[in-house]
């Protein structure tokens, strides 16, 4: 799925779907090779949800017992893990999936369209099912209000679910070979923890995409092996119940001392994220209320730059009301100004930008 589209609507709204070249690789014209060289020795591991998605542009969101008229169909492979090891290849890294497909039709669409990306996708299981029968692959509709650039998303339930015992431990050991970053989004909770906990055990650092969807039973166990936490504006107040985000933030990092840094998107807002230093324990200075840190920096953004812009706290002893405290700093990242006229389409933007933290940690 793309993170924009940049083109003119159609004349008259074609009879069947049209094809797209699949996750984000529909953001770059045919034929393109990955962005950058493939980094020898980098390989991300992601493990997770691949789909094929139908998009369908609308005027407006229906009403009850309204039947309106698309403007658009397009037919695209996606899924969190797709889409964003699908942007880390393009950025030049070696990528390889653990994911679930149905042997059939839509799944041999997903799996070419990875493997056009620079996807390693030889860990895919692949599980042979009827035509009657959703298997990981899943299907997903997908409704696009072009007015106001909001959407729907209605997702197939996914039986049977990927499970640890889908892949034998020499299997789960030649995935994890050579890899040094592990990207988790959250789906197939039982083998996503049963892959961390043996990335675990080989000191290769974890990255968890948070979605507020996700249950404490499904995601409380990735979290505490989690290196990096990556989450939308609504996961730090469901998991915190704290309305602010640069005090939920601490907390998190508080209730995950594994985690380096915890990552919150904000949209066209740009990001914040809470980094976690090394040598607090040797620093002794009174605690600084973070939502008076916060308020410094967001008073440091130059608002007319178009041009993405990142204002950073100093490390320091950082503190919440009612919380403890950790030495972090804090920070907070613009997004670029793009004009209204040339958005059409926004699904798999948070994925985008897992695909662009995971290259920017391997140039730590």
């Amino acid at each position: 799925m793309p993170l924009l589209l940049r083109c003119s609507p159609a004349a008259s709204p074609p009879l069947l779907p049209r094809r797209r070249s699949g996750s984000l690789l529909s953001a770059a014209p045919p034929g393109r090779r990955p962005l950058l060289p493939a980094a020898a020795g980098r390989v991300v591991l992601g493990c997770g949800l691949v789909t094929l998605d139908y998009l369908a542009t609308v005027d407006a969101y229906p009403r009850p017992d309204d039947k309106i008229r698309s403007g658009e169909l397009q037919v695209s492979g996606g899924g969190n893990a797709g889409n964003a090891l699908t942007g880390a290849a393009r950025l030049g890294l070696n990528t390889r999936l653990i994911s679930k497909v149905a042997n059939d039709e839509i799944g041999g669409t997903v799996l070419s369209e990875l493997k056009e990306a620079g996807i390693d996708i030889s860990h895919i299981i692949r599980c042979n099912a009827s035509n009657h029968v959703y298997i990981e692959k899943v299907v997903r509709f997908l409704m696009v209000e072009t007015q106001h650039l909001y959407m729907s998303l209605l997702i197939s339930k996914r039986y049977p679910p990927m499970i640890p015992s889908d892949l034998r431990m020499s299997s789960l050991s030649a995935a994890l070979q050579d890899v040094s970053l592990l990207y988790l989004d959250g789906y197939s909770d039982e083998m996503a923890l049963a892959v961390a906990k043996q990335a675990d055990q080989m000191k290769i650092p974890i990255l968890v995409d948070a979605e507020p969807e996700r249950t404490r039973e499904e995601l409380g166990g990735l979290l505490s092996l989690a290196s990096y936490i990556v989450c939308n504006g609504k996961f730090p107040e469901k998991w915190t119940s704290i309305p602010s985000i640069p005090s939920a933030l601490l907390e998190i990092l508080l209730q995950y001392p594994c985690a380096c840094f915890a990552v919150v998107t904000l949209g066209e807002n740009g990001c914040m994220m809470l980094e976690r230093g090394k040598d607090g324990e040797n620093y002794e200075t009174e605690p600084v209320d973070i939502e008076n840190v916060a308020e410094s920096l967001r008073l440091k953004v130059d608002k007319d730059d178009i041009l993405p812009t990142c204002v950073s706290s100093k490390f320091m002893r950082l503190t919440a009301r009612g919380s403890g405290n950790i030495f972090a700093r804090l920070l907070i990242g613009t997004a670029e100004s793009i004009p209204a006229s040339e958005l059409v389409d926004t699904t798999g933007c948070g994925d985008a930008f897992i695909g662009a933290v995971l290259h920017g940690r391997h140039q730590m």
